[in-house]
């Protein structure tokens, strides 16, 4: 008897972490919805995934700053054709400077792509998955959700909240069938640092990853059912670190460490 195949959904598809996700999903047979705003990013690679894995990949171009965008993919996670069998909330947005001086208009959009949109999409994917007794959602976080982020100070916040939401959901759906998980990655070298304003240069190479081995122990921490996930020995270690310090001490050495806005 063959077995169904999964659909995974992502956003954020177009580059990064969640193209990584992407790739990584469709080698092992997983079909897929893709969604982003760079619709020829995101056509190129669902053609590429196609040939090369033999999956279906529907391409679901949407903003998801605005209303329209989310409502777009709220209305696909709760369809049945073919149902989303794994939610990745990947997308999401920084910005580097003093709060004050930043742009109020991107400091919103920040907290809507990073908050807004996964709490919503969450909520539209798991009754659907609930009633079938299956399924999941990995929420992409950020170890800067462990300490305050001075300079990255609505980034960090969002983080925080992201990281705090997906454990809380964890516990509520023990026992449903459901898995949800945080990835916490640490410096992870994509477009995400140039689209932040944040010069990756002063940040030592050895704490930098790449998104493919963050993918990789993202879903096998999944697959175990763990309710997070830090890949990389020294980013656990950060994390343990942040957890043990109070704030005043973290929030200082952070300070201390990111470079200056002049």
């Amino acid at each position: 008897m063959s077995t169904a195949k999964s659909t995974a959904l992502v956003t954020g598809a177009s580059s990064g972490i969640g193209e990584e996700f992407a790739r990584a999903l469709a080698a092992r047979g997983d079909d897929l919805v893709v969604v982003a705003r760079d619709v020829a990013r995101c056509d190129g690679l669902a053609e590429r995934l196609e040939m090369q894995h033999g999956v279906g990949v529907e391409v679901l171009p949407a903003d998801l700053t605005t209303k329209k965008g989310r409502a777009a993919v709220e209305a696909r996670l709760e369809s049945t054709e073919p149902a989303i069998d794994l939610l990745v909330n990947n997308a999401g947005m920084g910005t580097y400077g003093r709060f004050a001086e930043l742009p109020r208009d991107s400091e919103e959009r920040e907290i809507r792509l990073n908050v807004l949109a996964v709490v919503q999409l969450s909520h539209a994917a798991l009754a659907g998955m609930i009633e079938r007794g299956s399924g999941g959602i990995i929420n992409v976080s950020s170890l800067a959700g462990y300490q305050p982020t001075p300079l990255n100070a609505t980034y960090g916040g969002t983080k925080a909240f992201v990281t705090s939401f997906s454990q809380a959901l964890h516990e509520e759906l023990r026992g449903t069938g459901v898995k949800v998980m945080v990835l916490c990655p640490g410096f992870t070298r994509t477009e995400f640092q140039d689209r932040a304003g944040f010069d990756s240069g002063v940040v030592p190479s050895f704490l930098w990853q790449t998104p493919q081995p963050v993918v990789a122990a993202a879903l096998h921490a999944y697959e175990q059912g763990r309710a997070v996930c830090i890949p990389g020995a020294l980013n656990q270690a950060g994390a343990v670190f942040s957890r043990a310090l109070p704030a005043g001490i973290t929030r200082r050495i952070a300070g201390a460490v990111l470079p200056r806005v002049e």
